[in-house]
């Protein structure tokens, strides 16, 4: 598998992950209902889903490299969709995050 298509996937899960969760916060928190919360869980199960689609067979590695994206994933949606202004310290932290991510992920481990 390539770094792009990986890389992809990896962009394809966020989607799902952190869209279905703020499904869900949309609807308990805000009080939009049942629908959002169901469409929330459907994107949930989806993530499980893309998430296996990854090359690697290391459960462990491939959740723990998704940190890194869900970290910084998290932040860009909260931009897009609620109006949040990352701080400098949420920039660097996120960018330390993905560094990570790219370490675990795609590190020549010569086997």
């Amino acid at each position: 598998m390539t770094v792009a298509r990986s890389v992809v996937l990896f962009l394809v899960a966020a989607l799902f992950e952190i869209g279905g969760a703020w499904l869900v916060w949309q609807g308990i928190r805000e009080h939009r209902g049942w629908i959002w919360i169901g469409a929330g869980v459907a994107a949930l199960g989806l993530y499980g889903v893309v998430a296996t689609l990854q090359d690697s067979a290391d459960f462990g590695r491939v959740l723990a490299a998704y940190g890194g994206v869900f970290v910084a994933g998290s932040i860009a949606w909260g931009m897009v969709a609620d109006g949040y202004r990352p701080d400098r310290f949420d920039v660097v932290g996120a960018l330390i995050c993905l560094a990570g991510m790219a370490v675990i992920m795609y590190a020549p481990r010569g086997h």
